[in-house]
């Protein structure tokens, strides 16, 4: 018996025993005996070296960037049995790692990165978004009123017509839709979906019975004109919505598909992990069946959050009842952190910030309070118990706080959790926290406090955000050198939710862009704002590998090709450590490797 070309170590002892004599009852010296001992040991020895050495894959004549400690460029890197077993020059790999079935992949002078991280996306919403239709591109007022009059031509009177999710930050006007701009269309109720912010056109109003008289849900609000009148601009009020239901159309098999093809989507990015980043127990399930039936393609690790409208001490029972915490479940599919939505959003107003929003926040979000600094959707009193719970149950934390003032709410909590017991290995982290400082950037620091960022939001809303806040107070927006300079680990990730395109959906999954606006700090219209705040491209890269590793708790397994790690990699069409500064956003990956195998030839 043979395996991989060389006799198996088994039959090898038998062979050298039976020559001995040891098996067959003939007497020999005892120092001879054992020096026969020794050869037998000897040769199985060097059996099992020699069957260790035949690797499934060798990866060779590259530029294989390993993200390891050094930042150590190679020529080759070698796989057995899902894991990199060497990582090296072209002579050195295939001397110690080749054997006769060791298949080989002439990179011909391609550069390979780690796998990559997206470690912020909404897979399930985003699957759905355009499961039965392409959506169309919504810039402009004018666009928002052809969508309607489209949507209107087939809808059945009186059902509703809902515009698909956009940010007035995103619109040629830069101002808020209201109810004037919808009230064109008179037979259907219209939803405009801005997130944690819906505009709704009269009809919408009278459907769901909102007038002057109409109270403010709790923690949300009716926003109201100079004469008390809504104006169809509604903050935070889901529950004031009436007979609409947006995925009660979607069977199971549709949701189960949609998910599928999404998560092949961000691997044909160049993406081997990503983090869902709000799951409830719907998506668990479907991301549990997925995996069972052998569909699930990506590296997943899930976000839980359950809705923090519900009374503290029914929160706290389902966090302690819960049959999962951090870090359960496998290398492809576990849980990461315990969330909670403690504000807005910063695209449309009602993100919780330090200061008000100022004269353009009146155009831009529609305010009518000129006090008006955003929303915070969770009393202290309430965030502290329930995230005493949850630490105490083993979780990591993390809240949703967009606004600077979220920012500092949540680092009280932390603060507070830590003077009980250390905060710091839990790898607890801010959510976005788009508006930074220098005096909370310090509380992380000292916290052991990481941050998980989208920095496209700089490329695609700062020019607006600029508009709203100074140019002066922008360079606190997403401010990764000063997260670096502080010794602030850095998890990059895009907060992907509507549309399939990875660089037209509604915050693009792309990470060659996403690393692209972390090195240029560009917006849309050309500025850089506040270069002081770049970051070079080995740092970018390592904010979509080792680092959003090490805040899944994953950064010995992946995150670098480095001996030891899951052979999760990609290859791509140009150098990105030396290609023109220009052509980073516009990599594409040419292979993707997952687990040792090749599961995308590009794009």
């Amino acid at each position: 018996m043979k395996v991989h070309g060389f006799e198996s170590a088994t039959l090898l002892t038998d062979r050298v025993q039976q020559r001995a004599g040891l098996d067959c009852g003939h007497p020999r010296h005892l120092l001879y005996n054992l020096s026969v001992l020794r050869l037998i040991a000897g040769l199985t020895a060097s059996a099992a070296l020699v069957l260790a050495a035949n690797a499934d894959l060798i990866l060779r004549n590259g530029k294989i960037v390993t993200v390891d400690q050094k930042f150590t460029i190679q020529q080759a890197v070698a796989v057995k049995r899902g894991k990199i077993t060497a990582v090296g020059s072209d002579a050195a790999v295939l001397k110690a790692e080749r054997g006769p079935e060791t298949k080989l992949v002439d990179l011909q002078g391609k550069t390979v990165l780690p796998g990559l991280v997206d470690a912020h996306v909404h897979a399930v919403d985003s699957g759905l978004s355009e499961f039965r239709g392409q959506l169309a591109p919504l810039n402009s007022f004018a666009a928002v009123r052809a969508y309607v009059a489209q949507q209107a031509a087939k809808t059945p009177k009186g059902q509703w017509i809902v515009v698909p999710r956009t940010f007035p930050t995103r619109l040629t006007e830069l101002q808020m839709p209201t109810r004037e701009l919808l009230d064109f269309e008179k037979d259907h109720p219209v939803l405009f979906d801005a997130s944690y912010v819906v505009i709704l056109n009269s009809y919408g109003l009278r459907k769901c019975g909102i007038t002057r008289d109409t109270p403010n849900p709790p923690a949300g609000e009716i926003v109201k004109d100079t004469e008390g009148e809504p104006t169809g601009l509604l903050k935070n009020a889901p529950s004031l919505i009436v007979g609409l239901d947006r995925t009660a159309h979607f069977t199971e098999a549709e949701k189960l598909d949609a998910l599928e093809q999404q998560l092949k989507r961000y691997v044909a990015a160049g993406l081997t992990t990503v983090g869902d980043r709000a799951v409830n127990p719907e998506q668990i399930d479907l991301y549990e069946k997925l995996k069972a039936a052998g569909r699930l393609p990506i590296r997943v690790v899930m976000t839980w959050r359950p809705d923090a409208s519900q009374p503290t001490g029914t929160l706290q029972q389902q966090i302690q009842s819960a049959p999962y915490t951090t870090n359960s479940g496998d290398s492809w599919l576990k849980f990461g952190t315990f969330k909670l939505t403690l504000d807005g959003g910063m695209t449309i107003g009602t993100a919780y910030q330090r200061s008000p929003y100022g004269a353009f926040g009146k155009q831009l979000y529609g305010k009518t309070n000129p006090d008006d600094r955003g929303q915070l959707f969770i009393p202290p009193a309430k965030l502290l118990a329930i995230m005493r719970t949850a630490r105490d149950r083993g979780w990591q934390l993390t809240t949703h706080d967009q606004g600077g003032g979220a920012v500092d709410n949540f680092l009280d909590t932390l603060e507070q959790l830590d003077r009980e017991k250390p905060i710091g290995p839990t790898r607890s982290h801010l959510m976005h926290a788009s508006f930074q400082s220098p005096e909370a950037i310090a509380r992380m620091k000292k916290l052991g406090v990481l941050a998980d960022v989208q920095a496209p939001w700089l490329y695609l809303d700062g020019a607006a955000l600029e508009q709203v806040f100074g140019y002066d107070a922008m360079r606190y927006f997403y401010p990764l050198r000063s997260y670096i300079d502080a010794g602030i680990i850095v998890a990059a990730g895009s907060d992907h939710m509507i549309g399939h395109n990875k660089n037209s959906a509604v915050n693009p999954y792309n990470p060659f862009l996403s690393m692209w606006t972390e090195i240029t700090r560009l917006t849309t219209e050309g500025k850089v704002i506040h270069p002081e705040q770049k970051i070079t491209r080995a740092e970018a890269l390592k904010t979509h590998t080792i680092w959003p590793a090490y805040l899944q708790f994953a950064e010995k397994e992946r995150g670098t090709i480095e001996p030891g790690k899951l052979a999760d990699l990609v290859a791509i069409d140009r150098d990105y450590l030396t290609c023109p500064e220009a052509q980073i956003r516009e990599i594409q990956p040419v292979m993707v490797m997952i687990d040792g195998k090749i599961v995308s030839s590009g794009n």
